[in-house]
């Protein structure tokens, strides 16, 4: 009778010891990533309250949401410089609506650089850096220019230059810096190209049509005076006869 206890105690281990493996590699499963961690750039402009109309253009471009896809996503790093309120406030009346669509997109495409930089980094680039806008509109440059020394960039698009300021953030894979000026990008503001001019041939052919018109009437007057002439100088010959 003694050794049924000691049955169904042994039997109890054994299960224990059976199922504790099982048990463990439950527990040391790595728990699935949150959502919270991910990178949003919107989320990260809104909890500062100055950047309400980059927000409104990052999203109405989607360019909000290529940012967020491209650093959750794979390994390439971003910069970004975003520019405050009082930036856009300062710009000329009705800029912005005047911009085509696609300006508005290459507009919000020229403030990303498809790399990460540190602000020591801006000061070793070589110029000019490519942003996610160069190639756009027809194959330009879109390039931005950086200078400085010590902990004082500058930011230049060859027709505005502000400084780069405070870091919003600045970690892998995203580095965001405010700029008190909207990067405004010089190939808005390079001239369209002149129409061509009229082919000369056309004013050549237009001269050489009225030279031969003209031609005619001067031989027809030669003529006429000619015939003039010989009818005065008979009548004069039968004169002379006559007396």
């Amino acid at each position: 009778m003694a050794s049924t206890p000691l049955s169904l105690l042994l039997f109890s281990l054994t299960t224990l010891l059976l199922l504790t493996p099982f048990t463990s590699a439950q527990s040391s499963s790595a728990p699935a990533p949150s959502s919270s961690t991910a990178i949003n750039i919107t989320g990260i402009l809104d909890k500062d309250g100055q950047y309400t109309v980059f927000i409104r253009m990052l999203t109405s471009t989607q360019v909000g949401s290529q940012i967020d896809n491209q650093v959750n996503n794979s390994n390439q790093g971003m910069t970004v410089f975003c520019p405050t309120d009082n930036a856009f406030n300062n710009l000329p009346a009705g800029y912005l609506n005047n911009l085509t669509s696609q300006q508005q997109v290459i507009l919000v495409l020229y403030h990303v650089v498809p790399q990460y930089l540190t602000l020591a980094a801006l000061q070793t680039v070589s110029n000019p850096v490519r942003t996610q806008a160069s190639g756009q509109d027809g194959g330009g440059v879109f390039g931005l220019y950086f200078s400085g020394n010590n902990n004082q960039v500058n930011v230049s698009t060859g027709i505005v230059e502000t400084p780069v300021n405070n870091p919003l953030r600045q970690q892998l894979p995203l580095a965001m810096y405010e700029v008190d000026k909207v990067l405004i990008p010089k190939e808005f503001s390079e001239a369209a190209a002149p129409a061509p001019s009229p082919p000369a041939a056309n004013t050549t052919s237009g001269s050489n049509s009225t030279k031969s018109t003209a031609a005619p009437s001067s031989s027809g007057s030669g003529r006429l005076g000619m015939g003039l002439g010989l009818v005065a100088g008979f009548g004069l010959l039968c004169i002379g006869l006559l007396s």
